[in-house]
């Protein structure tokens, strides 16, 4: 065990204590997750903790201790349920037959990522920044990435001195463009969509370098 340095706090543990195996188990679970959804999108972190997640979720406080150690297990897992989609979504993108098809579905599915629930998503935006998530947070920003990687190989891809760069610059333009939109409660995910993609175009097919 690595011993924590002197005045430092060790950070809390967030993987979660268990893994539910049974229906019931798993359907006590979904409830937690979704009583701490909702409690955040209705009071943001205000009232957001494990007594009142517990009541809302109808279960005592123990059976969520069951499951998470802490508060901040329960956020990291909340996050790992709400990226889910994303994930599934970038799956499809990756196999897409053309580049357009690959970015027009990841660019759709960073969208909807953030529309779904905006107010829960702007939230847990937050504490992926606060929470030690390490090698979870990076998992959708390599699979991302790898994903534009295999896009800019396909015929239609645009001509790339460093694809490897552009990937990641395109990245950066849609994670922005959706986060910023976000931020402002923008709820038109048509329009959002549209710009998102008028600004990866503009990058990767620019007729001249500026000088």
């Amino acid at each position: 065990m690595t011993p924590t340095p002197r005045g430092r706090r060790r950070a809390a543990p967030l993987d979660a204590r268990k893994q539910p195996v049974q229906r019931r188990s798993t359907a006590t679970v979904d409830a937690i997750l979704e009583a701490a959804a909702r409690i955040l999108e209705h009071g943001g972190f205000t009232g957001y903790t494990t007594n009142a997640i517990a009541g809302r979720a109808g279960v005592s406080v123990g059976s969520l201790y069951q499951y998470f150690p802490n508060r901040d297990a329960l956020t990291a897992a909340l996050i790992e349920r709400e990226s889910a989609p994303l994930l599934a979504a970038l799956e499809q993108a990756g196999v897409a037959a053309s580049c357009e098809m690959a970015l027009l579905g990841l660019i759709r599915a960073s969208v909807a990522h953030q529309m779904q629930r905006p107010v829960l998503a702007r939230l847990l935006d937050f504490e992926e920044e606060r929470l030690p998530l390490g090698e979870r947070d990076a998992r959708i920003g390599d699979r991302i990435h790898a994903t534009l990687m295999r896009a800019f190989s396909l015929p239609d891809a645009p001509c790339l001195d460093d694809p490897s760069t552009a990937a990641f610059d395109v990245f950066a333009i849609v994670r922005g463009m959706v986060d910023a939109a976000g931020a402002r409660g923008e709820t038109d995910a048509v329009a959002l969509e549209a710009r998102a993609t008028r600004a990866v175009v503009g990058y990767l097919w620019r007729s001249e370098t500026p000088r």
